[in-house]
């Protein structure tokens, strides 16, 4: 079930986050909890970071961000995790399914997001849930631990009529 993430679900959230198996392909390299804080504190403040619970604990998390202005049937979906010791569970496509019910019917008829080159769980994901690659930002993403720049892929899905 998805509801707003909470202050209290910081320690939750940056244990997924933290994972060996889910850092590599989200914004920021591993750091301790006490530096998650202010990423976190921005999460929250963007008023669109949830939490997705299962059996009481937090499974997942997803951040849906609408554009401004001529661009505000787009929305951006980012942020988005499973906690590794729940993969295969169904709970990514039942977040994702979530998002886009919600979207759409808050009138969004776009939805973007942005997956690395070298994904390929992810990649495969977003293409089982109807997302199509529009797009590359060749040597967009630098990971701490590497030497070599990673390609962005830019997915979209239409919501039509």
């Amino acid at each position: 079930m998805r509801r707003l993430a909470t202050p209290t679900d910081i320690e939750a959230v940056f244990a997924i986050y933290s994972h060996p198996e889910v850092v590599p392909f989200l914004t920021y390299d591993p750091m301790p909890l006490e530096a998650f804080g202010e990423v976190y504190r921005d999460l929250l403040a963007s008023g669109c970071f949830y939490v997705w619970e299962t059996a009481g604990e937090v499974a997942g998390f997803y951040r849906a961000t609408r554009y401004p202005g001529r661009v505000s049937h787009v929305a951006l979906l980012g942020t988005l995790a499973v906690d590794p010791r729940r993969h295969g569970q169904g709970i990514g496509r039942a977040m994702v399914e979530d998002a886009i019910a919600r979207l759409r019917a808050d009138g969004i008829r776009r939805i973007e997001l942005y997956a690395e080159s070298d994904n390929a769980q992810a990649l495969r994901f977003y293409g089982r849930m109807g997302f199509t690659i529009e797009g590359t930002l060749r040597d967009f993403y630098k990971r701490a631990d590497q030497s070599h720049y990673v390609d962005e892929h830019v997915l979209g899905l239409l919501l039509l009529d």
